[in-house]
């Protein structure tokens, strides 16, 4: 596991949700400030808003991608195209090394939300229960591969 894959899963364990300990582990490429990041990445906890879809560790990943490689400029659809391609790629490394990308599936759930907004109390059981940690470290080191692909 990577330094910055190590460091984004203790974030994790340290209470903040999936996609805040994957953007935040990148705050200092994307040049959005600590605090930032973890208010922008707030919402895509638990699959968005603990709906259960897509995997907020990946949500992560898209947010850190769009603050180093976004288009800005609503008619240049090649950019779009070449960031959306992007997007697809990382996704399918995603569901390659975790099975799927939405949470529900990748824990195993029957159903989709709203689930109950309430966070799950954050105990040992907890972080033994379920693979969250680890789609972490995972999505951290796809960024991490696409970042150095992206400089050679």
């Amino acid at each position: 596991m990577t330094e910055r894959a190590a460091h984004a899963k203790a974030l994790f364990e340290d209470g903040l949700n999936c996609a805040q300990a994957v953007f935040a582990a990148f705050s200092d490429l994307t040049g959005i400030d600590y605090e930032t990041s973890l208010r922008l990445s707030s919402s895509f906890g638990g699959g968005m808003g603990r709906m259960r879809e897509v995997c907020g560790a990946l949500s992560g990943i898209f947010l850190a991608a769009g603050a180093l490689w976004g288009d800005y400029d609503p008619r240049d659809n090649g950019a779009k195209k070449e960031h959306y391609a992007r997007i697809q790629a990382l996704a399918a490394a995603f569901r390659e090394e975790n099975g799927d990308i939405l949470c529900r599936n990748i824990l195993g759930l029957k159903t989709a939300g709203p689930d109950d907004p309430t966070p799950a109390a954050r105990t040992r059981e907890y972080y033994a229960s379920r693979s969250c940690g680890d789609c972490v470290a995972s999505a951290v080191e796809i960024l991490e591969r696409a970042i150095a692909e992206a400089a050679e």
